[in-house]
């Protein structure tokens, strides 16, 4: 096992710390078993020291891995310069992390709003949306997931989440996925937006037909909505830097976040030049979105894509993972689906056994769903971690 680089923050065991957590949080999460302290590459490591593949990427947002050394070198340079400016103020990394967007991002999305989560850059696309148009309602789709705070959680369509916080601020109706037909029929003289995500996540992993894409595009065009995308699971880990994009689909908003830096909190929102242009100033704000150390872990994140070919290894690699699940052939899977790193395998049964299953041997995977497994990994993978969840999947299925 390798040796850590710095000394450990605490010698509590893994049962001391839950315990604590149990007891000083407010219980909103389930909580598993073990207590990570400490990653490195594709691999998380418990308090015993115990390691564990890591397949889920704290949900999706570790996609360098652990302790890389080059976004780590590239963090530490910037905490001994600047770590936080307002963005009344212009900032030297905030401009090249502004100049790396615009390399990946399509030519109509030329504006750029900077924040620190998915769920806060779902915010600020609902209230440019309405700002634009001058209407509040949204359509979205059912098993869609956009965030759980007021306003994302009226776009957000599971009741659990939903209904203790009812009525919502924005209303919303939740119609069929991958029904053009659904969907126009849902609008009314108070739609503003349609949002969507080109591939579901936490809602199983159910990727969009390229051609309800295109439909929805040219609905929205049609009767003056906003299509805003909700790239915050699917960015950069679908074999590109947004999977509607690279499946022939341009919104006239995008939000992304948890890949954008490597699991440093970011969110951004993308708009096009026309919307940027109907908002007041001061129509929002961040105290800290876009500061200097969320930046150039954005930065060095993009750059390290670019340069180490990973949208492309995602693609590869990907199709790799879903064909060796497929061959399988194992009568308790009833599908796998996905894009990139980004797949789902669904079960003819619970998936918690099976997470448990892994859990025990050595992997951390993800639910999405009761009965899928959903894969997040990090795109450093190689074929060696593929081999290692084939074996532990195989073992717990059998």
């Amino acid at each position: 096992m390798p040796t850590a680089t710095a000394a450990a923050i605490t010698t509590r065991t893994d049962a001391e710390i839950l315990e604590i957590e149990r007891a000083e949080l407010i219980p909103l999460y389930a909580k598993r078993d073990i207590a990570l302290v400490r990653g490195e590459g594709s691999y998380l490591f418990d308090a015993a020291g115990r390691r564990y593949l890591d397949a889920m990427s704290n949900y999706g947002v570790a996609s360098l891995g652990h302790a890389h050394p080059r976004f780590t070198a590239a963090l530490t340079d910037q905490l001994n310069q600047l770590t936080t400016g307002h963005q009344s103020f212009g900032n030297d990394v905030r401009a090249e992390l502004l100049t790396e967007i615009a390399t990946i991002a399509p030519e109509a999305l030329s504006r750029s709003f900077l924040s620190n989560s998915g769920a806060e850059a779902v915010e600020a696309a609902l209230k440019f949306a309405q700002a634009f148009t001058g209407k509040r309602g949204l359509i979205a789709a059912r098993r869609g997931y956009h965030g759980r705070t007021l306003g994302a959680l009226s776009a957000t369509a599971d009741k659990k989440y939903r209904e203790p916080f009812e009525p919502l601020p924005i209303p919303s109706t939740h119609v069929a996925w991958n029904s053009p037909e659904a969907l126009e029929a849902a609008i009314d003289d108070g739609t503003a937006a349609i949002v969507l995500e080109p591939i579901q996540g936490e809602g199983g992993i159910h990727v969009a037909d390229p051609a309800y894409l295109a439909a929805v595009r040219e609905i929205a065009t049609n009767n003056n909505l906003v299509l805003i995308v909700d790239e915050i699971q699917s960015g950069f880990r679908t074999g590109a830097p947004f999977a509607s994009v690279a499946m022939g689909t341009v919104p006239d908003i995008v939000v992304t976040a948890k890949a954008l830096a490597n699991g440093f909190p970011i969110g951004l929102t993308l708009v096009t030049e026309e919307i940027s242009a109907s908002l007041p100033s001061g129509a929002h704000g961040s105290t800290f979105g876009g500061n200097p150390l969320a930046a150039r872990a954005a930065v060095e994140t993009l750059r390290i894509y670019r340069e180490d070919g990973l949208y492309e290894h995602a693609a590869t690699l990907g199709a790799e993972v879903v064909s060796r699940i497929e061959a399988l052939q194992n009568p308790g899977i009833r599908d796998v689906r996905g894009r990139g790193l980004m797949i789902g395998i669904e079960l003819k049964q619970k998936s918690t056994p099976v997470l448990r299953g892994l859990q025990e041997r050595g992997v951390l995977a993800l639910p999405a769903g009761s009965t899928v497994i959903r894969l997040l990994a990090p795109l450093i993978w190689e074929r060696r971690q593929v081999d290692e969840l084939m074996i532990a999947l195989a073992d717990v299925l059998s």
